[in-house]
Formats: structure tokens, C-alpha cells, sequence
């Protein structure tokens, strides 16, 4: 059994995994969602990371996962701990120092999620409907009205602080239907930051709500990978 440690994306909420973690239970797995201080003015980067180390608290046999922002958090992370895995999803991959806030630019993601809206047929101009909530079922989005934080500004000009990317095994998770990442902006990230692939699982930027059990496959098949002969 392993223990797979999910972490939200911007706004920090557990919640987010909240379908995923009986999915990954089913598979014979623990799963620990993190709440991150995200609305916290006065907490940031260091903090979320810090937030992953507790969560792991000596645990043997874990794997990260994380979703947008919380790509930064979990590099941090899991260059101060050995982990089993790491697992970005629909994710941020920072370089060593980039802020969040530099991120943007800095990887061509506004050009991106235009071009790919143009030829998608959805709207260029962003709203919460299109770009994140278009493949949730309508119950879920009712249900996380409550959930819902805005990050605080604090994390955004916080530098990922890595020498380089931790060595650790790592792995892309792409939502083929993603329009705030698109699927190729995802994919050309992946090669040119990390020199991987980018595995494309159903579903948009909130894979989790929309398709948990086609992402908790996808999760915990990498470690059946792992251990196959």
C-alpha cells in the first residue's frame, strides 16, 4: 500500500481530491488531501511545503500529487523528502527560482490558451464556466461553491526554491480537455522543462472533479508499472 498525498491547486483546497481519495482507498491505497493556507495573507510557498512534510510525517512508500499551482509546492517539497513518486496534474513545472507570478510569461501560457480557444470554438476571453467548470457535473460545481478561496497575492511573488528539479521519479498527467492548460501547451511544458512526456487522462483543468476514477487509474497505475515484471 502506498500513501499518495494530494495537493490543491490555487486556494488550497483538501477538497478538490475529494473524489479521487475513495477511488485511490478502492485501489488498495491511503490518500491524504492538504488543506494549504492559500487565502492566508501571511503564509506562502514555504508554508505549503512545510504543510507536505507534516502531511508525510515519516510515511514510507509516498507519492506526491499535484494539481496547477501546486506544482510549485510540491517540488519544494519533495526536494527536502524522498518520495516514491511525484505526479504533476494539469500542473505549473517550475523552474529553480521562477515566482508563480513569473510563471505566466515566462512559458507563453496567455498565446497558448488563445490560440487553442480559436480553434476549440470556446471563448478566448476567461470564465470560470469555460475554462474550468465545463466538464464538472452540475451537483459537484453546487457542492464547492463552499470551497471555492482566492489564493492571497503573497505566493505569487514567492521564488520555487530548488537548486534543481528534485530526484525524484516524476511523471506528467495532462487533461485531454483542459482549456486553462491546454493538452499541447502541456505537453511542449513537459518536454521542454523536464524532458518528459505528458500521459493524457479524460477531462479538464479539474480532472479530479470531473473524471476521479479515470485519474485515480491512471495514478496508482503507475505504481503497478513500478512493480510489474
Amino acid at each position: 500500500m502506498s500513501t499518495f498525498v494530494l495537493i490543491p491547486g490555487a486556494g488550497g483546497a483538501a477538497w478538490y481530491w475529494h473524489r479521487v481519495q475513495p477511488e485511490l482507498r478502492a485501489r488498495g491505497h491511503e490518500a491524504i488531501a492538504l488543506d494549504l493556507p492559500g487565502p492566508d495573507e501571511s503564509a506562502g510557498l514555504p508554508e505549503y511545503a512545510d504543510a507536505v512534510l507534516a502531511a508525510i510525517d515519516g510515511r514510507r512508500d509516498i507519492v506526491v500529487a499535484a494539481q496547477s499551482m501546486g506544482g510549485f509546492t510540491a517540488a519544494m517539497a519533495c526536494a527536502r523528502t524522498p518520495v516514491r513518486l511525484l505526479v504533476l496534474v494539469n500542473a505549473m513545472i517550475p523552474l529553480p527560482g521562477e515566482t508563480p507570478g513569473d510563471w505566466w510569461g515566462n512559458v507563453g501560457w496567455e498565446p497558448a490558451r488563445v490560440a487553442a480557444a480559436r480553434a476549440g470554438g470556446y471563448p478566448a476571453e476567461f470564465d470560470l464556466v469555460s475554462y474550468f467548470l465545463h466538464d464538472v457535473p452540475a451537483e459537484v460545481v453546487a457542492a464547492g461553491a463552499e470551497h471555492q478561496y482566492a489564493e492571497a497575492d503573497i505566493a505569487f511573488g514567492q521564488p520555487c526554491t530548488i537548486g534543481r528539479w528534485p530526484d525524484v521519479p516524476t511523471r506528467v498527467i495532462a487533461g485531454r480537455d483542459d482549456r486553462f492548460f491546454p493538452l499541447e501547451f502541456q505537453r511542449r511544458m513537459a518536454r521542454d522543462r523536464l524532458g518528459l512526456d505528458a500521459d493524457v487522462v479524460p477531462g479538464g483543468h479539474l480532472a479530479a472533479l470531473s473524471y476521479p476514477a479515470e485519474l485515480a487509474d491512471r495514478l496508482a497505475g503507475y505504481l503497478d508499472e513500478a512493480t510489474a515484471p
